[in-house]
């Protein structure tokens, strides 16, 4: 357990919004988890939104972090590189904790796209659109930005299908829709 305040209740509220959402989870509850007092809650955020937001930041950094690792340790060509966000999502869909996607879940209890919240996981989403992108332009796709926006719409569409079905199965179909669209898709030769 984090021995400061700030961690405590950052870890506490990240765990408690992704099991439960983030509208089901007060101040109090988040104080009675982390062992912090009002006043040093307040000390460090001036609102629960301030708490959704930090949260959702560092989340973002870790799962992005997560995602590189993945995509270093697979041993897939580059042409089929972006594919390792499937393989990802197969062994993510597989934890016992999986609750599906704290940035979805966050966009659909806070429906204001101008909260700060909502803009935080809606960024998220388009710095994964930029890795795929990344991949698929060094692996020389011609239209490697809609393909990158494919292939994220695909991920998305897993993670609910997952949450919904209960089993990393839907990682492995998106993972083949995305295999179809790689392979039908123009790539220009890539220079070594």
């Amino acid at each position: 357990m984090a021995t400061n305040a700030k961690e405590r209740l950052l870890s506490a509220a990240e765990r408690l919004f992704y099991e439960e959402g983030i509208r089901a989870v007060g101040i109090e509850r988040i104080l009675s988890e982390s062992g912090v007092g009002r006043a040093s809650f307040y000390r460090h955020f001036p609102s629960k939104d301030d708490v959704v937001v930090e949260v959702l930041r560092r989340r973002d950094t870790l799962w992005r972090s997560w995602l590189d690792d993945r995509i270093t340790a697979s041993g897939r060509s580059p042409e089929e590189l972006p594919l390792a966000l499937f393989d990802g999502l197969a062994e993510r869909f597989s934890a016992s904790d999986f609750r599906g996607c704290a940035f979805i879940n966050t966009m659909v209890e806070t429906a204001d796209p101008d909260s700060p919240a909502h803009r935080v996981a809606a960024a998220h989403k388009e710095k994964v659109i930029e890795v795929l992108d990344r991949l698929l332009a060094q692996a020389g796709y011609r239209d490697h930005e809609r393909l990158a926006r494919q292939l994220a719409l695909l991920g998305d569409g897993a993670i609910v299908t997952a949450l919904r079905e209960g089993t990393p199965e839907a990682a492995v179909r998106a993972g083949g829709v995305a295999e179809v669209l790689l392979r039908a898709a123009d790539r220009e030769p890539v220079r070594h």
